[in-house]
Order: structure tokens, then C-alpha cells, then sequence
């Protein structure tokens, strides 16, 4: 098993807020992913000029690949960027960090999502996509793809159908396993039908939070994952506090968080739980036991600022990743 993802690049610029002023102020939803001009962009970043900001590569697939990669697994990346300082950046992150980079650049500002994190530890995004949004079907490749089994591929790219639905189709008609993750509850409530038909008819692994699973359905959480898992062969839903739950034909498990604490940053917390599902999936571990491991990585990541661990972490992470794989059923 071989996993290629397919995401916004982006790079992330992380700011902590003191309180939900700002969020009044440029009157946006808490918890929401917003799409921006660069107009906007530019006033936001004079707003924000006198915090404290980190910068980090961002896009919820890049995410994924990262940290899966940093559990020792080959992993690869497809996205778009600009010829900019933040292009560049994200081209040196990646390289250093040894994904396989399939990265397409081009004149063009590279896409930036300001991260506003709220005393309580949630993100806002405020996300220009700039050379991300960019992306055509003309660039995907089937020599590409041929290189891996699994297709990983996030709802933030759904603005654009014609790329979506083609990397899906492509995927799908080359035998990858195709794993699709709803992103946004905003993202699901503005294209429901259209994103429905790529579940339908591509999607053999949907990873959703609770709120992304109603916005799909109109149903409650425990009805929706039920509702999605009539049509989808193995369904994943994340609940923050309250674990996860994985549905797939006659099983149905429900995995608690690894251990219970007040996040500082909830950014990137449920591509975290990717990487760690990917990984017990490409050991060959029960469902129960990538959920674990998916629960294992996010409890990580919401202790930090950002979306990168320090080494020590990651050490304590593959220790206690191998001893979960090695537990008896």
C-alpha cells in the first residue's frame, strides 16, 4: 500500500489570538474555512502585523503526507504553487522533509491560509488559493498515479468539479483505492449534490467530522454515519472529544480519544488522525486499531501551535504507534 494525496499547497501562517475580536470584526464564523480574495488577504495581514505569527506548509492532504511520512512510510503529493518566497518555501519544506513532490509552478502569487486560533484552541481559516486553485485536469497523469494503490484526495479542491471529478474517475479507473475527506461543514452545506454524486460513485473511504456528516445528510451524526455508510464501503467519523467512530459493512466500532486534554491549536488535528489511520492501514491493522493510532497522532498536534511536531514527540509517537500495532486483539 502506497498512498499519493492530491491537496491545496499551501502555506499556513498561524496566529494566536487573545480573544474573538478579530472574528467580530471581519465577521466571520468561528470554526469556518474562508475563501478570499486578494484584496482581502492583504487587510487581514495588516490586522494581524503586531501578533505573534508562524509560518508552516499547509493544505489539509499536505498535512496527511507529512506526518504519515514522518512514521517512516513513502508517501506522495500533488499540488500547485507560485514562483514566490512562498512557493519556495513550500518546495524546500516538503523536499527536505522527503515526500515524493509532484509540484507544479507557475507565475502566480502561491497560496496562503491565515490561521486565527481562538483562546479555546479552535481555527477560523481565512484561505486565499492563489496558484492552489489553479490546478487542471490537464495535469494529472496517469504515469503519475500508476505509482501508487491509494488516492487521497480533500474536499477544499471541490470548487473545482472538473478537477476533482477527473483525479477520482482517473483513480478509480486505474484500481487505487479512493479516499476522499469532506474537508468543511461550509464546504459540504455549498456543493451537497455535487459532492454526494463523487461519494456515490468514486469514494471507497470518506473521512468526515460530525458537523461535515450532517451538513451531507440534513441527519444527526449517528444517523448520517449510518446514512453515508449505505453507499460508501468504510466510512471514518471524527468527534473531536468524543473519539471517532468507523462503520464499515457489518462492523461498527467507536474508538475514544487516546487521552482527554484542553487543545491549544486544533489545526491540522483531523489530518493528523489521517496519517495515523493510513499507517495502521498500510500494517495491515484492524479498524479499531487505525482508529487508535488516528486518535494517538491527533491527541499530539493539538498540544502544539501549527501543524510540524518536534523530534522528540515523533519518537515518542512511532514507539507508542509500534506498540499498538503489536497488541493482541
Amino acid at each position: 500500500m502506497k498512498i499519493l494525496g492530491i491537496g491545496n499547497a499551501l502555506v499556513d501562517v498561524l496566529v494566536k489570538l487573545p480573544d474573538e475580536k478579530l472574528l467580530s470584526e471581519l465577521d466571520i464564523a468561528k470554526g469556518s474555512m474562508n475563501l478570499i480574495d486578494a484584496e482581502k488577504r492583504e487587510m487581514i495581514f495588516e490586522k494581524i502585523k503586531n501578533f505573534t505569527i508562524t509560518q508552516t506548509t499547509g493544505g489539509s492532504v499536505s498535512n496527511t503526507t507529512l506526518a504519515l511520512k514522518q512514521l517512516g512510510e513513502p508517501v506522495g503529493f500533488m499540488g500547485k504553487a507560485g514562483n514566490d518566497l512562498y512557493g519556495d518555501f513550500y518546495l524546500k519544506e516538503m523536499t527536505q522533509r522527503e515526500i515524493e513532490l509532484h509540484l507544479i509552478q507557475e507565475e502566480a502569487l502561491s497560496g496562503t491560509a491565515i490561521a486565527l486560533i481562538a483562546p479555546d484552541g479552535e481555527r477560523t481559516f481565512c484561505t486565499y488559493l492563489g496558484a492552489a486553485a489553479d490546478m487542471r485536469k490537464t495535469d494529472l497523469h496517469p504515469s503519475i498515479l500508476e505509482q501508487y494503490t491509494h488516492f487521497y484526495i480533500e474536499g477544499y479542491l471541490v470548487q473545482n468539479h472538473e478537477l476533482i471529478e477527473t483525479a477520482l474517475e482517473m483513480a478509480k479507473s486505474l484500481g487505487m483505492t479512493t479516499i476522499f475527506d469532506l474537508a468543511s461543514y461550509n464546504v459540504v452545506a455549498s456543493d451537497k449534490e455535487f459532492i454526494q454524486s463523487l461519494v456515490d460513485r468514486y469514494v471507497d473511504i470518506l473521512f468526515a467530522n460530525e458537523e461535515e456528516a450532517k451538513a451531507l445528510t440534513g441527519k444527526s451524526s449517528d444517523q448520517a454515519l449510518l446514512e453515508i455508510a449505505k453507499k460508501t464501503p468504510m466510512v471514518v467519523m471524527k468527534g473531536g472529544a468524543k473519539g471517532s467512530w468507523v462503520k464499515q459493512k457489518d462492523l461498527f466500532i467507536h474508538a475514544p480519544v487516546y487521552k482527554e486534554i484542553h487543545p491549544l491549536d486544533t489545526t491540522a488535528a483531523g489530518d493528523y488522525y489521517a496519517a495515523g489511520f493510513f499507517y495502521g492501514m498500510i500494517n495491515q491493522a484492524n479498524a479499531e486499531k487505525c482508529a487508535q493510532l488516528g486518535t494517538l497522532l491527533s491527541y499530539h498536534i493539538i498540544q502544539v501551535i501549527g501543524t510540524k511536531l518536534p523530534e522528540e514527540t515523533w519518537n515518542e509517537i512511532r514507539e507508542k504507534a509500534k506498540a499498538i500495532l503489536a497488541e493482541e486483539c
